[in-house]
């Protein structure tokens, strides 16, 4: 019999391996993404201070769920509150899920808000 690992561990290990290599800054803190079924969250880190500079998820929108057009909302909406912070520049962590659909639309929509990544 084949034991199938569940994808939320193999994403967990992707992330671990990413985490090694990508580390915030004060001058580029780093963008980290987790989505639910439910929702879409996001936050700037400054990995050196180990505080959370700012923050943003779908429900302030008052989206109750998690599509492509709720990640584009929360990716506008957490590059005006880092720009209004004074973050520009940031690094983008994925935190193991792939490059495309909600996590490629929320990191779109930060870049043509004005976030450099």
């Amino acid at each position: 019999m084949i034991k199938k690992i569940s994808s939320n561990i193999v994403r967990q290990k992707r992330h671990l391996r990413i985490r090694k290599i990508v580390d915030g800054t004060s001058e580029r803190p780093r963008l980290s993404v987790y989505r639910s079924n439910k929702a879409i969250y996001v936050q700037i880190v400054d990995d050196v201070k180990q505080t959370t500079l700012v923050s943003a998820r779908s429900q302030e929108l008052s989206l109750n769920h998690s599509n492509i057009e709720a990640a584009k909302a929360v990716g506008k909406l957490i590059a005006e509150k880092a720009i209004a912070q004074g973050v520009t520049e940031v690094v983008f962590d994925r935190s193991g899920y792939l490059y495309h659909g909600r996590i490629k639309a929320l990191a779109e929509a930060a870049r043509e808000a004005g976030l450099k990544f």
